[in-house]
């Protein structure tokens, strides 16, 4: 038995990710303000399908619950439908774009610091440490008050992009080992993969069009036959992490199958 039920995990982690989204606003970040907002980064986008996923988890909790011991067909079927899109954006999106996330940032971060942390102790200590003296400008108290609120913004990226980039890898693992989830099959599956990183790949390519700059830094030093290799192999990669969390999602409950059935199964005398 799970020390803690799936559904308060499922709570749990909706409530964390929704906290991440709001606090997200507070933060003035220049490149949240140019052409594609947010929008533009992969980060976010896997933020936001992490947030829509839990929450149809918690969606469907809910309704199981609300429908246990009900005799109504249509809620069982409309209970279906929610476990059927539960575990299609899992299999789908959830599980191969967060480890992606996940995996690209942390392989970039050891080889490069620069390409995805620039001036990280900046962010971390901000320019009024370097100050003796408050502003003259300002008085005292107002002006202490300033430079917490500056202290907090700083520290809360810093929370937000750890969120982004190392939470969801163990939030995702924990939901497939408490939620069994039923993969679609595999060509259906590969093929909506497929779809999602080549419209990521044109939506890139579309904002470089418009404003003539790359979203990651990276692309401005590939050349044009390089940038297409490097874009197949990242939707070769995501297509590979799609086959990893179909065999671990396989692996997971059929062991815990045999286990179950193991325990019931009577002992010979």
């Amino acid at each position: 038995m799970a020390l803690v039920p799936c559904q308060v995990l499922h709570a749990a982690i909706l409530l964390s990710y929704c906290s991440i989204l709001c606090n997200y606003k507070a933060i003035d970040m220049p490149a949240h303000q140019t052409y594609g907002g947010s929008w533009k980064f992969l980060t976010f986008i896997d933020l936001v399908i992490q947030a829509v996923f839990f929450g149809i988890c918690v969606l469907t909790d809910l309704s199981s619950l609300l429908t246990r011991g009900n005799d109504s067909q249509e809620q069982e079927r409309q209970l279906k439908k929610l476990i059927s899109l539960r575990d299609w954006m899992m299999a789908v999106l959830a599980f191969p774009v967060g480890v992606f996330v996940v995996t690209m940032f942390w392989s970039i971060y050891i080889y490069d610091r620069e390409l995805v942390y620039p001036k990280l102790l900046d962010n971390f200590i901000p320019a009024w440490l370097n100050h003796g003296m408050p502003e003259k400008s300002l008085p005292l108290f107002l002006s202490y008050l300033d430079r917490m609120l500056e202290l907090t913004k700083n520290i809360l990226y810093l929370l937000i992009n750890g969120a982004q980039h190392t939470t969801v890898l163990p939030f995702v693992l924990i939901e497939m080992r408490t939620t069994h989830h039923q993969y679609p099959s595999r060509s259906c599956g590969l093929a909506a993969v497929c779809t999602f990183a080549v419209g990521y790949i044109l939506w890139v390519c579309w904002i470089h069009h418009v404003t003539g700059v790359w979203v990651y830094p990276l692309l401005e030093h590939l050349s044009p036959g390089i940038k297409i290799i490097f874009f197949a192999a990242v939707t070769v990669v995501i297509n590979v992490f799609y086959l990893v969390g179909e065999v671990l999602n396989n692996y997971i409950w059929d062991t815990q199958k045999c286990v179950e059935e193991g325990k019931e199964k009577p002992k010979l005398e």
